[in-house]
């Protein structure tokens, strides 16, 4: 009983958050005018292209959000966001990058320039090389692979 209640807790944490991503939206195209009422023309304030705005209701086609000011506006002139304003870069130059394949040797990440690296051609025609036909057959029996 214990682990059941355990699980659906669980996933009514997720699902809270899952909500609350799907909560914040953002201009489409530009600036945006929220009005005082839906479907209205009363401008109350603009909320700027960045500016993260958060849904407190909807009614048809429009939505009532939060940003500078609270206000109506269109949903089809905002976007849902799914993550927070900010950088969401990362920088590894001081970071010494290292992954292990299944045998073990390292695998190091070049930071090198790309441009100044030549190519290896591999195009070759190995009949050249083959003396001649190799039956698989005798080679498993010879090497007692069968």
């Amino acid at each position: 009983m214990k682990k059941i209640f355990l699980i659906l807790l669980v996933f009514a944490v997720a699902a809270a958050f899952a909500q609350k991503a799907t909560n914040k939206v953002k201009s489409k195209r530009g600036d945006l005018n929220l009005v005082s009422a839906a479907g209205g023309s009363q401008v109350v304030c603009t909320a700027g292209f960045n500016d993260e705005l958060t849904i407190i209701k909807q009614q048809d086609s429009y939505a009532l959000v939060k940003g500078p000011c609270q206000g109506w506006i269109n949903n089809s002139d905002v976007e849902r966001i799914l993550q927070g304003p900010g950088d969401k870069g990362f920088n590894i130059e001081a970071v010494d990058v290292v992954g292990w394949m299944d045998n073990p040797s390292a695998v190091f990440v070049l930071d090198q320039d790309a441009g100044s690296f030549e190519g290896i051609n591999i195009d070759r025609n190995f009949n050249d090389y083959l003396k001649n036909t190799v039956d698989r057959e005798q080679t498993e029996m010879r090497n007692q692979e069968n």
